[in-house]
């Protein structure tokens, strides 16, 4: 339930009198409603997108985007999805918007998440894509964005799209099973996006939005990010696509997942940080700090943290209670991502409630051998790493990694906790 500021902050101080026991829980309630009634500062996202630029928030969806692009609702949630999922070819599912859908993020998900409960690589690349179909919009082109037109226009030729091939191809797949139920591919992509940021333990629900317009027209070329780059031509790029410093360092996070392939070919399957397939926070702060031996760091990511705009930020993310923070961030920041060159957001649908829900511990179950592949032995392991598989010694074995005796430490768990 969204709260308006005046009713929360009065039930925080009524709760807070009748329920000490729960002041740090309500410290943290308070504190994010102070910061909700801040104004943006200057290095904080803030315009409108699509037609709430243009007309403003018309429609109870319409209003609820405008409100989280503002912060002024919540861009994540927990909500369910109630009762019994009709079959898809009934005509009670047609009547619900979002049935189909969660037929497709029960698709999705079991796409998605690996043997070992890690998000797989399949994961990675989905958000990877959602990401590459969105970002193609800019206010100076003031076309394309989140259209479906990377598969359908087939923009994953270009360079920058390397590496995106098998998760088109699986989405493709996905839109030739559902489209004749009105389902569209730019849809599909975020959604796609979504589903795969949640099955990574730890990652958030953030809120889903469907009904937007697909193109077969190819986006304007070179308006996406590049590792190599430098920290002020990328704020500068993001700022022409209305996220200003904060929200592109709180997107860049999403690399918390990812194993590099082609930045350095001769280091592939190297993590970005020492828990990949999981939402964490690492990344912030192994990027900036100290890293287990097989880290890659990107050059345009060592350079954003050290940016005076983002430096502050990116702290704050590696820092304590970096967890909700950063989730909160990224949430409304993906959003406003996903609905750049939408000009229907007032006719949209919310269908979150078709999401898989939240992981919010996660019991890594192989992590002795995780940590010394980390440290650069068992280099054979990267590919099962990224496909999410669990790591025994038993698969150590099958792949000729190791003889002998079995391997000491086996099942070794270290919980992580959002």
């Amino acid at each position: 339930m969204k709260f308006t500021p005046l009713i929360l902050g009065a039930s925080l101080v009524a709760s807070m009198v009748a329920c000490p026991g729960q002041d740090a829980a309500m410290k943290d309630l308070k504190s994010k409603l102070k910061a909700r009634q801040e104004a943006p500062g200057p290095n904080d996202s803030d315009e409108m997108v699509g037609d709430l630029a243009t007309i403003g928030g018309v429609t109870t969806v319409g209003k609820a985007v405008q409100d989280i692009l503002t912060g002024a609702a919540d861009p994540y949630t927990d909500e369910p999805w109630k009762g019994s999922l009709p079959a898809k070819t009934s005509a009670l599912c047609a009547r619900d918007t979002c049935c189909i859908w969660k037929w497709i993020a029960k698709d999705m998900e079991a796409k998605f998440k690996g043997s070992a409960g890690r998000c797989n690589r399949f994961a990675r690349a989905a958000v990877r894509l959602g990401f590459h179909d969105a970002g193609t919009w800019s206010k100076t082109t003031g076309f394309g964005g989140a259209d479906g037109s990377l598969i359908l226009a087939n923009e994953g030729n270009r360079p920058e799209n390397n590496g995106l091939q098998e998760i088109s191809k699986v989405t493709l797949g996905w839109y030739n099973s559902y489209k004749k139920y009105g389902v569209g591919m730019a849809d599909l992509i975020q959604m796609g996006a979504n589903v795969a940021t949640v099955v990574c333990p730890l990652g958030p629900r953030v809120r889903t939005f469907v009904g937007r317009k697909d193109s077969n027209v190819p986006n304007a070329d070179n308006l996406l990010p590049s590792v190599f780059a430098d920290a002020e031509s990328l704020i500068k790029l993001f700022e022409d696509k209305t996220i200003k410093a904060h929200g592109l360092a709180a997107l860049v996070g999403a690399h918390t997942t990812s194993q590099q392939h082609f930045v350095d070919p001769k280091r592939k399957f190297d993590p970005q940080d020492s828990t990949p397939g999981v939402w964490d926070v690492k990344f912030y702060g192994q990027t900036t700090g100290s890293a287990p031996k097989r880290v890659f760091k990107f050059p345009s990511d060592v350079a954003l943290a050290a940016h005076p705009k983002i430096a502050d930020e990116w702290a704050d993310f590696a820092g304590a209670g970096g967890q909700e923070h950063w989730d909160e961030d990224y949430a409304k920041e993906y959003i406003r991502l996903s609905l750049l060159g939408v000009n229907n957001i007032n006719n949209l649908t919310e269908c979150t409630r078709v999401l898989p829900p939240a992981k919010k511990t996660f019991n890594q179950p192989d992590l002795t051998i995780f940590q010394q592949w980390l440290e650069g032995k068992y280099n054979s392991l990267g590919q099962q790493i990224e496909d999410g598989n669990l790591i025994t010694s038993t698969l150590l074995k099958l792949l000729g990694l190791l003889s002998g005796r079995m391997f000491e430490g086996e099942g070794a768990e270290a919980e992580v906790v959002a």
